[in-house]
């Protein structure tokens, strides 16, 4: 039985127009595009869940904080005003703004990570792992075992594996282990939240060893709110105590606030100890690759929004909705038996596609099929988060097998209505139909060597070929 939709938070004072191709534009478009999403113009995107970074929808206090964003070169207020509401919520003794995620990583790996060196994460996205072998070293995955069946229900799947992590510890020797990263939510395991105990154990292990510990948290807010759903001792806790006990057991964090900051632009870079030396070398990181240190790649009216969106983003009423959405999606299709990563996350829908295309091969990519699919059928713009965004071995070249094939439904904040979630949901049924007549799928006919996934070319594979 389906879940009942929340209702929104809110009322909607401006639109913004989208259309619908039909199916052959739809089709030559995506041919054009060399079945690459990231090809695609947005204007021939119908629903866009290609990311739910930086798509997502500004409030009214957060457009009037664009016009009275301070732009001057250092030391704007706009800067002090972000500084203030960072560190009521992370109470971090020091903050860099950077312009998104993967720049606050650009900034701080390098300090961190070097050839030789291994990073340990529950899972690393794309952009993390990236830069962890842009700085010489390797990232090794160290997520639950509970996370790799799609199928099997319980809480916290993107915990880390506390035993396997001490292990790699011990096995490459603590002083080779340049960083550990816990990504709250856990995005490539589906947007699965960590939970604070275990949040506490790894930080132990850390502690022992005398190792950095990471916070990558683009979706800080959505696991606080799991953790309070969830987690034992904390339903009477507010979320803002919820985050503030999480970040007190790491000692740095990494952010994108084009997530549950719910601004277009913008990153965090944040460090426990204000007196820690590494922060005088973040700051001439940020000067030379970001701009100067109270701007770090901003506009004053990207830092004005920015404050803002961080309580806005922690608000329990918008967090209940933002769930509510996820949960409801979810329901449809368990109405209809199609497997995705169970239970529902906190930023989208992880369809296994694995599972719904398994005569598709691992290096022919199925969640790349699915996505694809997804176009062809209604418009709606989605990713691949398995073997084809995981790349080749950075050692060997060879292709990498994930232990997911998903395609990824991220949904922007404060976007899409009831009427598109029942599109989406028609739609994935619709394919699940015809999965069987889907013999092949895609090679790669051009790649980068990192980051593919954001410019390869693909093409069909023939079924006789």
């Amino acid at each position: 039985m389906a879940v009942k939709y929340v209702a929104e938070p809110f009322r909607i004072k401006m639109v913004e127009p989208i259309k619908m191709l039909t199916r052959e534009e739809r089709i030559q478009k995506i041919k054009e595009a060399d079945y690459n999403l990231f090809n695609l113009k947005g204007s021939d995107v119908y629903i866009d869940l290609l990311t739910d970074s930086g798509t997502n929808a500004m409030s009214h206090h957060q457009w009037a904080g664009v016009m009275t964003g301070d732009e001057s070169y250092a030391g704007g207020s706009s800067y002090y005003k972000l500084l203030d509401a960072a560190t009521d919520i992370f109470n971090y003794g020091y903050i860099q703004p950077v312009h998104q995620g993967r720049a606050a990583e650009k900034v701080l790996f390098p300090l961190l990570l070097t050839k030789g060196k291994f990073a340990i994460s529950n899972m690393f996205f794309d952009t993390t792992r990236a830069h962890v072998i842009l700085a010489g070293a390797r990232p090794i995955d160290c997520v639950v075992k509970e996370a790799k069946d799609p199928s099997y229900r319980c809480k916290f799947k993107g915990n880390m594996d506390i035993e396997k992590m001490e292990k790699i510890i011990l096995e490459k020797g603590p002083e080779n282990i340049g960083l550990i990263v816990m990504t709250i939510t856990n995005n490539s395991a589906g947007g699965q939240p960590v939970s604070m105990k275990n949040m506490r154990e790894t930080a132990d292990i850390c502690k022992k060893y005398n190792i950095t510990l990471d916070i990558d948290a683009a979706r800080y807010a959505e696991n606080a709110y799991f953790i309070k759903r969830d987690e034992e001792g904390y339903q009477n806790t507010p979320i803002k105590e919820i985050i503030k006990e999480m970040f007190s057991y790491g000692d740095m964090f990494t952010m994108s606030a084009k997530k549950d900051t719910i601004v277009n632009m913008g990153g965090l870079l944040g460090v426990k100890d204000k007196n820690d030396p590494i922060i005088l070398n973040i700051k001439a990181n940020c000067i030379s690759m970001e701009g100067f240190f109270t701007y770090g790649g901003l506009s004053g009216r990207d830092l004005e929004s920015l404050a803002i969106g961080l309580y806005e983003g922690i608000d329990e009423n918008y967090l209940k909705y933002r769930s509510g959405q996820m949960e409801y999606l979810a329901s449809k299709l368990d109405d209809e038996k199609i497997a995705y990563q169970a239970p529902i996350g906190g930023h989208g829908l992880f369809v296994d596609a694995k599972n719904m295309f398994s005569q598709i091969p691992y290096n022919e990519y199925p969640g790349q099929v699915l996505a694809v699919e997804l176009y062809i059928e209604a418009g709606i713009r989605t990713c691949d988060i398995g073997s084809y965004m995981l790349g080749n071995d950075p050692d060997t070249n060879e292709q990498l097998e994930a232990d997911f094939e998903f395609t990824r439904l991220a949904i922007p904040r404060r976007v899409y209505t009831q009427s598109h979630f029942d599109i989406m949901a028609e739609a994935i049924v619709a394919i699940s139909e015809r999965a069987h007549e889907i013999k092949r799928g895609y090679k790669i006919t051009w790649e980068p060597p990192i980051l593919r996934h954001f410019q390869a070319s693909l093409a069909p594979i023939e079924s006789n070929s």
